[in-house]
């Protein structure tokens, strides 16, 4: 990774130094790359031949090249990208889904990717199944979305950082990525927009509560209690669920704003009534908002989803406890490995990632 080119995305555009170039030149890039969506040096046509050249020789534009892209029967589409240096990561495009309630039709959001694999081995993800190989940088988060947009022919409406990886262990990249997200100058997308996913680091929370951004959380929870989590989230033996919801609570404090306890039901793991008691009563706690989620089957895990009967019932008991709101997320991607990681791991597994370790 040594004898790379910096990566210009890795700086937000305000403090891009372009040697020798006046400012207006930088604003013509800044414009290129953030309003046009070109990245090749060699597309920037309004800049100079000579410059388009010193401008490659000195920096690298393209984070990542398209590996594969496969597309679903619903519309939702997943890519693999490779990075500079043969890593591999995954992002979802998903479209609205038709007649949902308070969301525009036309709606499209980005499922991003923050890190290569993931250290924390939650048991129905395949991210982290290889482990985790480092974090992403800032240009590597926002070059997905660049990308992403390229390849939708239009803009990208709402993010969701639910992608492989945790979100909260690469603050010192994402932080940044955000400011850029977030700005005029660069991708424009507003703050409510934007929903941080995590397995619940709780120092991270706190953290991320200092953000001046009003970007929404949501906390994959699981489990309403210690031992139903642990069997799912090996995270919940460092940062328990008393833990965890006192650190929510000190986020909802600190934001005013609701957040969102995301669980996954998997049959016979988490989806008995007596847990949906557990997580409407949790939810009253913190005032936050329930998405259930059926498990999206992982090849090499033997867990399953429960049936569409049990799957109801639960949502049900939910709704029984006076949880303040409480969504059945419709399935996108069932057809296309669209669970965190699927399409990477069967490259890996297939021999197509010849992948250096660092530290």
């Amino acid at each position: 990774m040594n004898d790379m080119r910096p990566l210009l995305l890795d700086l937000p555009p305000e403090e891009w130094k372009l040697d020798g170039v006046p400012g207006y030149r930088a604003e013509q890039v800044r414009n290129w790359i953030f309003e046009k969506g070109v990245l090749e040096w060699e597309g920037m046509s309004n800049l100079p031949a000579p410059l388009r050249g010193e401008l490659a020789e000195q920096w690298d534009a393209v984070p990542m090249e398209k590996v594969k892209a496969q597309g679903s029967t619903d519309t939702t589409r997943k890519f693999l990208w490779r990075l500079r240096d043969d890593q591999l990561i995954e992002s979802v495009l998903i479209p609205a889904t038709e007649g949902t309630k308070g969301v525009r039709a036309s709606r499209l959001t980005l499922c991003v990717s923050t890190q290569v694999g993931c250290a924390l081995g939650c048991g129905f993800c395949a991210s982290g199944m290889d482990g985790l190989k480092r974090n992403l940088s800032t240009g590597e988060i926002v070059g997905q979305i660049l990308l992403a947009r390229m390849e939708a022919g239009r803009r990208i409406d709402n993010l969701v950082f639910m992608g492989m990886g945790e979100p909260l262990a690469n603050l010192r990249a994402l932080l940044p990525a955000l400011d850029q997200i977030l700005s005029p100058k660069g991708l424009g997308i507003g703050a409510r927009h934007i929903t941080l996913s995590t397995s619940g680091l709780v120092p991270k929370i706190l953290e991320l509560a200092k953000y001046p951004a009003q970007v929404r959380l949501a906390i994959s929870l699981h489990g309403g209690d210690d031992q139903t989590r642990e069997k799912i989230m090996p995270i919940n033996r460092t940062y328990p669920v008393e833990r965890l919801l006192e650190a929510c609570e000190r986020f909802v404090e600190e934001r005013k704003k609701m957040i969102t306890l995301e669980y996954i039901l998997i049959e016979g793991i988490n989806d008995d009534l007596s847990q949906a008691e557990l997580l409407a009563r949790h939810a009253r706690r913190l005032n936050a908002k329930v998405n259930l989620i059926p498990y999206n089957q992982v090849d090499g895990l033997d867990w399953k989803r429960p049936e569409t009967s049990r799957i109801h019932a639960f949502r049900k008991e939910v709704e029984r406890g006076k949880a303040p709101r409480v969504t059945l997320r419709m399935e996108k991607g069932h057809d296309i490995d669209a669970a965190c990681g699927q399409l990477r791991l069967k490259d890996i597994q297939a021999g197509l990632e010849k992948m250096p370790e660092y530290p």
